[in-house]
């Protein structure tokens, strides 16, 4: 709290009331700010100091936390120490109002700030500790199983449940696990952040859904198919359309992610394989589709 706080009124010094908006409080600064210029004062030492002043109050009055602590300041009391020990209320308006007429400003600011040090009976407050932040790898399957870890927080080991089904980068919250309070303030919490592993075959999307890419053959996708599909308790088939295509996605409902919210399900992606080698008798089969095809064309819709 600064003293020119206690024995300035920033608001009767720019001419605007103390609930005065942030535009009034400009404008008035503008008006008085071009009367009061040294350029159109030249050799006024009253105007040069006035200019001053109102700067002052501008720049306390135009930020609002600044604003704010500053109506604070001017409109808090203090208990401080009285005769015998007792106590006694003093406020701005007692150390600084219209009736005081002896001694000076600086003489009244002394005299509260001594009886403040000699008389003041603050309790401290409680605090909170502060929140401890750290990171847990998991593997794939852990983090879809669910499992406890230990974490260590300087000397102090806590147990961390991690649910089952947490995704990567979730932050797991242990309250009353972090930092400890003080004046008998509550504990912080200890947020821990998992991070999973990847999987050589299954991604996931979401929070529920496990996704997977599953090869098909040529004539799979364009005849149709039955086939199997592995997942994360062994394997399932799906039905393959005839005419399907390349990196169409079909659901598999039930078999994602396993959490107490309910299960996800497994997105599918069929990619059209193509061998890298073949047999005369698979060349000979491919030549003579080749010449059947003579109706298709696969790049019709660009237009060539």
């Amino acid at each position: 709290m600064r003293k020119e706080w206690l024995e300035t009124d920033y608001y009767a010094e720019l001419g605007v009331p103390k609930d005065a908006s942030q535009k009034d409080i400009k404008k008035a600064f503008r008006a008085l700010a071009r009367e009061l210029h040294p350029d159109s004062n030249p050799g006024n030492p009253d105007a040069e100091s006035r200019f001053k002043e109102i700067n002052e109050a501008y720049d306390t009055l135009s930020d609002e936390e600044t604003r704010k602590e500053y109506d604070h300041a001017r409109e808090m009391g203090y208990f401080v120490g009285g005769p015998q020990g007792g106590q006694q209320y003093v406020s701005v308006e007692d150390l600084f109002g219209g009736g005081y007429s002896g001694g000076s400003t600086q003489d009244i600011f002394g005299g509260f700030q001594d009886l403040f040090t000699r008389g003041a009976r603050r309790q401290p407050q409680p605090m909170k500790g502060s929140d401890v932040q750290g990171t847990i790898s998991l593997s794939f399957h852990d983090a879809l199983a669910g499992v406890t870890r230990e974490f260590t927080v300087g000397d102090r080991t806590t147990k961390v449940r991690i649910p089952k089904g947490v995704a990567d980068g979730t932050k797991v919250r242990v309250a009353g696990k972090g930092g400890s309070g003080s004046n008998g303030g509550p504990a912080g919490d200890l947020f821990v952040t998992v991070k999973v592993g990847n999987h050589p075959i299954f991604g996931r999307t979401g929070k529920r859904d496990l996704t997977i890419t599953v090869p098909v053959s040529y004539t799979e996708a364009a005849l149709g198919a039955v086939v199997t599909v592995p997942t994360l308790s062994g394997t399932t088939k799906i039905k393959v359309p005839p005419g399907t295509q390349s990196g169409t996605t079909m659901k598999v409902s039930g078999r994602g992610v396993e959490t107490d919210h309910g299960n996800g399900n497994l997105l599918v992606t069929i990619e059209v394989a193509v061998p890298t080698e073949i047999s005369a008798q698979e060349r000979d089969a491919l030549e003579a589709l080749q010449a059947a095809e003579v109706d298709w064309n696969p790049r019709a819709r660009l237009g060539v």
